[in-house]
C-alpha cells in the first residue's frame, strides 16, 4: 500500500511539473495572427537569409535582433490571412533549396529567382517583384559594365543568380561569399574590385558607404523575385491568389514604396 501511494504521489507530481513548465513556457518564435484562415493557429516555418536588406535583415539598431523586410512583411500578412502563425529560420543563401528539400521548411522567401535550374527542385509562386542587377565598385574606378570586369575579381553571393550572371563575363574572376555584408567587406577592404548585386540592395549599402558607387547593367535571361516551395507543396495554389489580391488592390505597391522608396528604405532578386 505505501509502494502504490508513493507511486500515485509520484505521477501527480510528474503531471502538476509538465503543467507549470507548460505554462511559463509559450512559444516565442512565431510573428503574425491567426485571424484570416481557418488553419487552427497552425505555424509555418519559413526560412530566408537575412543579409539582404531591405528584402530581409536583421534589426540591430532596436537592440532586438528581429528579422525584418520587405519579405517579411509579404510573409506576415499572407499567413495571416490564411490563418497561420509564422516562424522564420535565418540560414545562408545556399542552404535555402536544401531546407526546403529536407522538409526544414515550408516555404522560402530570399528574393530569390525561379531559375529553371531551381524548378527542377522546388515549386514557385508567381513572381511578385522585378529589380535590376548592378555592379558596385570604389568610386573612380571606372568599373561600370560587365566589359570593364575583365580580368577583375568580382564578388557575388553564392548560389544566387548573380554568381552566374558574374560567371558569364568574359575574363571575370569570380569570387562567391556566403552573404552580401561579407562581399562588401571585401570591396572595401580591396580583396576584391566589384561586385554584383541587386539594385534595391546596393542602394542601402552605398547610402551607408559614401566610397562606393553601383551602376545598373542589363538583365539578361530569368529575373523577379517569387517565393519557393518543397515539389508539389499544396501552398502554391493557396499563396498565389493572396499575392495577384496584394498586386491587384494596391497592397504589394504599398510594401514596395515602404521598403524601396521611402527615405528610410536600406535597399533585382538573387
Amino acid at each position: 500500500m505505501k509502494r502504490l501511494k508513493f507511486l500515485l504521489t509520484a505521477v501527480f507530481t510528474a503531471i502538476f511539473t509538465i503543467a507549470v513548465v507548460t505554462a511559463c513556457n509559450p512559444s516565442t518564435t512565431s510573428t503574425g495572427s491567426s485571424s484570416g484562415g481557418s488553419s487552427g493557429g497552425q505555424t509555418l516555418t519559413m526560412a530566408t537569409s537575412a543579409d539582404y536588406p531591405p528584402y530581409e535583415f536583421v534589426d540591430t539598431a532596436s537592440g532586438s535582433q528581429e528579422i525584418q523586410g520587405f519579405d517579411i512583411d509579404i510573409a506576415n500578412y499572407i499567413t495571416d490571412q490564411l490563418g497561420y502563425q509564422l516562424q522564420i529560420n535565418n540560414i545562408d543563401f545556399n542552404g535555402l533549396i536544401p531546407a526546403l528539400q529536407a522538409n526544414r521548411a515550408d516555404f522560402v522567401m530570399a528574393g530569390m529567382t525561379p531559375t529553371a535550374e531551381r524548378k527542377q527542385n522546388v515549386d514557385f509562386s508567381i513572381v511578385y517583384y522585378q529589380a535590376q542587377n548592378t555592379i558596385v565598385a570604389k568610386k573612380g574606378s571606372n568599373l561600370t559594365t560587365p566589359e570593364s570586369l575583365n580580368g577583375k575579381t568580382v564578388g557575388v553571393q553564392l548560389g544566387s543568380i548573380q554568381e552566374g550572371a558574374a560567371k558569364d563575363i568574359q575574363g571575370a574572376n569570380v569570387k562567391p561569399l556566403n552573404r552580401i555584408n561579407e562581399i562588401v567587406q571585401e570591396l572595401k577592404a580591396g580583396r576584391i574590385d566589384a561586385a554584383i548585386m541587386e539594385d534595391t540592395v546596393a542602394q542601402g549599402f552605398i547610402s551607408s558607404n559614401p566610397d562606393l558607387e553601383f551602376n545598373p547593367i542589363p538583365t539578361t535571361g530569368e529575373s523577379g523575385s517569387a517565393i519557393a516551395f518543397p515539389k508539389g507543396s499544396e501552398l502554391v495554389e493557396r499563396f498565389n491568389p493572396i499575392l495577384e489580391e496584394m498586386k491587384s488592390s494596391g497592397k504589394m505597391e504599398e510594401l514596395v514604396t515602404k521598403w524601396f522608396r521611402s527615405e528610410q528604405a536600406p535597399g533585382q532578386a538573387k
